[in-house]
Formats: C-alpha cells, structure tokens, sequence
C-alpha cells in the first residue's frame, strides 16, 4: 500500500485570505488565529494577502479571482453567518458553501472552509478563540496541507523504492 504523504510546513507557499467584513468581531479573530497558524508553519508575511470583502456571500467571488490569479498555493475563506430570525441564514450558508465549492472545482486550488456558521453570537465567538479554539487556525492547515498534497497527487504513485509505479 502506497500513501501520500501530509505536511504541515508552510514555508515557500504562498496564502490569499478572504475575509468576510460582516461580523467583524469574528472575523477579525479568525484572521489572526489563520495569520498566526500560517506564520508559525513557516509563511512569511510577504506570503500572506489578505482581502475584505463586505459578507460571507462575496466570499466565494474574491476567492475565484484570487486562485485564477496564479499566485497562491491555497486560499482560505474566513467569516462568520449567525442564524437570525428569517430564511436568509439558509440562502446565505448555502451561497457560500456552493461557491466555495465550486471554487475548488473549478480551479483546483485548495480552498480551505473557514466560515464559521453559527446559531448565535456566543457560539461565534467560542470558535473564533474561544472555548471552542479558533477555526481560523484549523483552515490554515489545512490550506497548508492541501497545497502540499495537491502536487504529490498529480505525480504518478512511486513504489516505496521510489520508483515511478506508472
């Protein structure tokens, strides 16, 4: 049995980071625990850009462009739906979810989920660094160890003697 190996290394990688400006408080928390994630893996802040976008819905459109663009390893998508009392949490979780999506199917960049969705505030902020940790962080590794795998996925299997098993 042969297997991929994973990494956690972020150094020589590079980041584009969406971020939902609509519930800023949140948000902001998510993006310091990815910050802090992808730095202390070995990014450097040249290799981090970051951009705001009004809500969770322009997301998935900012993160498009950013993975056609050519210069990132990975993206990650960061912000926060808190369920409130009309239908929109549903059109608006659902927007994001299948853009992101599509995203990733349409580029094959990895684009790791950092939208946190949430019945309410406390919940919010419990994941955004607070009991709960910081989801911010759990995306950064996992942008970190998508844009890893992603190139040994591509290569053809080797034998454990290294040998190209094609």
């Amino acid at each position: 049995m042969r297997q991929y190996a994973t990494s956690g290394d972020a150094s020589k990688l590079r980041f584009g980071v969406v971020v939902s400006r609509f519930n800023h408080l949140v948000s902001a928390r998510l993006l310091e625990g990815c910050r802090n994630e992808l730095e202390n893996r070995g990014a450097g802040p040249d290799d981090i850009d970051v951009a705001w976008v009004p809500g969770a819905f322009e997301i998935p459109q900012a993160a498009r462009a950013l993975a056609r663009s050519g210069r990132y390893d990975a993206i990650v998508t960061l912000g926060a739906v808190i369920r409130g009392g009309t239908p929109h949490f549903e059109y608006v979780c659902r927007g994001v979810t299948d853009g992101v999506r599509d995203v990733i199917r349409d580029t094959s960049v990895p684009v790791a989920f950092g939208v946190l969705t949430t019945d309410d505030v406390e919940q919010a902020l419990a994941r955004a660094g607070g009991t709960e940790g910081n989801k911010g962080e759990e995306a950064a590794r996992a942008a970190i160890e998508m844009a890893r795998l992603g190139p040994q996925l591509a290569a053809p299997p080797r034998s454990e003697s290294g040998e190209d098993e094609r």
